[in-house]
């Protein structure tokens, strides 16, 4: 069994939007309404697995570039 994400769909302004988990078959359709409550729902995509590895030292920055050392100003 795979667990998705799903969020509540706000059927006016005041509604607010939750999210919670699943678990069903990947081969069952998605969910349309809280199993519970049958408040109009929609499954959320998420990002996948990815595989890391080690990546080579980035070259540092520059001015037109950009500087992501902070206020310390190492970048210049």
């Amino acid at each position: 069994m795979t667990t998705y994400v799903y969020e509540t769909i706000p059927t006016s302004a005041a509604e607010k939007t939750e999210y919670f988990e699943l678990k069903q078959s990947m081969r069952d359709a998605a969910y349309t309404q809280h199993p519970e409550t049958g408040r109009p729902i929609r499954r959320v995509i998420l990002g996948g697995i990815g595989v890391l590895t080690k990546a080579e030292t980035p070259a540092p920055a520059t001015k037109s570039g950009g500087c992501c050392c902070g206020p310390q100003g190492c970048c210049e």
